[in-house]
């Protein structure tokens, strides 16, 4: 089953959206839009900047736990991921995004 994107509102009546892999599993998350537009068109984003790596940013947490966040050209955060366990569980998560997002299709959950 094939990735998708998933677009909805939140408790504080924004746009996001949420690429899930195809066994269903959350792999990137946005921040919050006040317009439908502009959460499209960071999936759109997120579809163009998925398969250059250099657009990855590879980060730890405080607690030690492994995250990503995906980059637009302009350096704006398009999406983050889950904590990982480990650098190899989150370097997964890196290669499921760029994998997943090019042709996921968009599930209008609003």
């Amino acid at each position: 089953m094939a990735g998708k994107f998933e677009l909805y509102k939140d408790n504080a009546d924004e746009f996001r959206f949420r690429l899930k892999a195809g066994n269903g599993e959350n792999i990137l998350a946005s921040e919050g839009y006040k317009q439908r537009a502009s959460a499209e068109n960071g999936i759109e984003s997120v579809r163009k900047n998925a398969t250059e790596d250099a657009r990855y940013e590879r980060k730890e947490t405080a607690a030690g736990k492994h995250m990503f966040n995906l980059k637009a050209t302009n350096g704006q955060v398009i999406g983050t991921s889950q904590s990982y366990a480990s650098s190899s569980g989150r370097d997964g998560g890196i290669e499921s995004v760029k994998n997943n997002a090019p042709d996921a299709r968009v599930e209008d959950l609003t």
